[in-house]
């Protein structure tokens, strides 16, 4: 009766967690006799339709918008994690004076709100002259507090013993860091970059901040753009919504067993 009474409870959060994401697959794929909000909520489509999916894909260039997320993403999340990790390293492992303090430096950006440094970015952006380009996209977002902490926690729980036998064989601290911690560290490199990739998809606030034209939008940018065109079109932007989030619960389900890997470690290290 406990492990009955388990898991009616897990069930019960579950679908608190999963039911809107029910109603909105259930709105994009409703035929147009069928009421979208009703209650107790009809979440059955009878019988389900594409025609929705179809004119989201067709109202705005959806193609374009996911194309740019695609290149946004395979530019950024390498770049960033690789980013971290070299900012990591030497925090974890080399002693140099002022380590703590640059590292103290570096979590307390944790604790600003994103969009106190939104006007400085864009003002440094713009005087070198990428406002309105990828790059004044893609540079501003490789770096951060967040992997920086999460890397250099699992650098330093790497044993003492396997570094000092890399040296004694010659390895000098950019093999040790390639050789030694990065496959020691691969759990965490995999949430970092899952992480990533989830924060790189879901971008909307910088980008609007600093592109123009719309050509260069990322899906987050062109469902807002959706938003406009459709107005109470709910069954429309439902399907375009559903066709937004696909590729990151893809991704999600193929690396969710690194999740909870990589965060045991860094709560270990």
């Amino acid at each position: 009766m406990r492990r009955f009474g388990m898991y009616v409870l897990l069930t019960a959060i579950a679908l608190v967690f999963v039911g809107p994401f029910l109603i909105l697959l259930s709105a994009g794929l409703k035929p147009a006799g069928q009421a979208v909000f009703s209650f107790p909520p009809d979440v059955v489509p009878r019988p389900p339709v594409l025609d929705w999916v179809k004119e989201a894909w067709t109202a705005i260039p959806f193609p374009r918008y996911l194309l740019n997320s695609v290149l946004y993403v395979a530019a950024m999340v390498p770049a960033y994690v690789l980013v971290s990790a070299l900012a990591a390293y030497p925090l974890a492992r080399l002693r140099f004076r002022g380590r703590n303090l640059i590292f103290l430096a570096i979590l307390s950006t944790m604790f600003l709100p994103g969009e106190v440094m939104l006007i400085p970015r864009f003002l440094v952006v713009s005087q070198l002259g990428m406002a309105d380009t990828y790059a004044g996209v893609i540079l501003p977002g490789l770096l951060s507090a967040f992997g920086i902490f999460l890397l250099r926690q699992t650098f330093a729980g790497v044993p003492r013993e396997i570094v000092d036998a890399a040296r004694t064989d010659g390895c000098h601290e950019l093999r040790i860091f390639w050789h030694v911690m990065l496959p020691a560290a691969r759990p965490t490199l995999a949430i970092l970059g899952i992480f990533g990739f989830i924060s790189v998809w879901n971008s909307f606030i910088w980008p609007l901040v600093v592109l123009k034209d719309s050509g260069k939008y990322p899906i987050a940018l062109g469902i807002a753009y959706l938003a406009g065109i459709t107005g109470t079109d709910v069954r429309t932007l439902a399907a375009g919504t559903i066709i937004s989030i696909i590729p990151v619960v893809v991704v999600f389900m193929l690396m969710q067993r690194h999740v909870l890997e990589g965060m045991r470690g860094a709560v270990k290290g």
